[in-house]
């Protein structure tokens, strides 16, 4: 590999496909991301190997790994990428942030509870301002933002999400959700208005399959002493409320999810501390001063 020159220029189409293969780790996986087939997404990443003049990939067994300086160019490719998103603000800025489209992805219940009072809200104050909402998950939703296919995502903080000094990304935090207990209507103890947990370590309980409910969950549980006996699984929340109310369980649901308690069930706090999921917004690095995106982030934001 010939040594990097002084002055070189980088294809920033090639510093996405690599920041890609950093996020999916396969060329497989890029290139069905990239919407490209795996011998282009592997054209190109040669070819940026060429412009910076070091190696970028090594074999791992039947797979790749990036190489030390793929990391280092990574770090500053972030970098890069957050000052074009400032230039795009500045550019937005000759504007005054009233006419465009805005793309919110959210998790189905920070739809209702989050996203649609500031749809109201910017309706009334930005009525020209088109925003469309996709229900977006976590982890995709980040991988879709950073290839712009979103330019909000509302998402709750778990353990593999992006840690708050992640040059990628601008966030801001929302809101705490508290998670209730949900109880069949005709439980022992739903004349109570405050449960301890550890009063509920023997009953079966129902949870979700994954994610940053059931990890809160499992945390909560396992601080009052206990680990619960999941029964039945499911990541619909109807669904959960329904197999309470029959009594075929227990269980813990965030607020926003479950304003009110579903039919034969009671929604009861968490005593001494409600477990929560803690609901954040965020965009891409630099994109935060953008007049389009300012009044949506700010209608984000906002609590009734």
């Amino acid at each position: 590999m010939e040594p990097v020159s002084k002055l070189f220029t980088i294809d920033l189409y090639r510093l996405r496909v690599l920041r890609e293969l950093a996020d999916r780790g396969t060329v497989a996986a890029t290139a069905a991301a990239l919407h490209v087939t795996p011998s282009a997404v592997s054209q190109q990443l040669a070819t940026l190997a060429r412009e910076v003049g070091v190696p970028l990939l090594s074999r791992d067994g039947r797979g790749v790994r990036l190489t030390a300086q793929a990391r280092i160019l990574l770090d500053h490719a972030s970098i890069v990428h957050a000052q074009l998103e400032r230039a795009r603000a500045d550019l937005d800025a000759h504007t005054d942030g009233e006419v465009g489209e805005v793309v919110i992805g959210a998790f189905a219940s920070a739809v209702t509870g989050v996203v649609v009072p500031a749809l109201a809200r910017l309706r009334r104050e930005r009525p020209r301002l088109r925003v469309r909402v996709v229900e977006a998950e976590a982890p995709g939703c980040f991988s879709r933002l950073g290839v712009g296919e979103l330019d909000v995502v509302i998402t709750v903080d778990w353990r593999d999400a992006p840690h708050r000094a992640d040059p990628r990304y601008a966030r801001r935090d929302l809101l705490t959700d508290p998670m209730n207990v949900v109880l069949p209507a005709d439980h022992p103890l739903a004349g109570r208005e405050r449960l301890e947990l550890a009063d509920l370590a023997d009953e079966p309980w129902v949870a979700g399959r994954s994610g940053p409910c059931l990890e809160v969950a499992l945390a909560a549980c396992a601080e009052a002493g206990f680990n619960p006996e999941i029964r039945h699984r499911t990541d619909d929340w109807t669904a959960l409320g329904a197999l309470v109310g029959v009594g075929a369980g227990v269980a813990l649901a965030p607020s926003l999810a479950l304003p009110a308690a579903p039919p034969g069930t009671v929604l009861r706090a968490a005593a001494p501390r409600p477990p929560a999921r803690r609901i954040f917004l965020a965009v891409r690095a630099g994109a935060e001063d953008s007049p389009l995106l300012r009044p949506v982030i700010d209608a984000l934001s906002a609590r009734p």
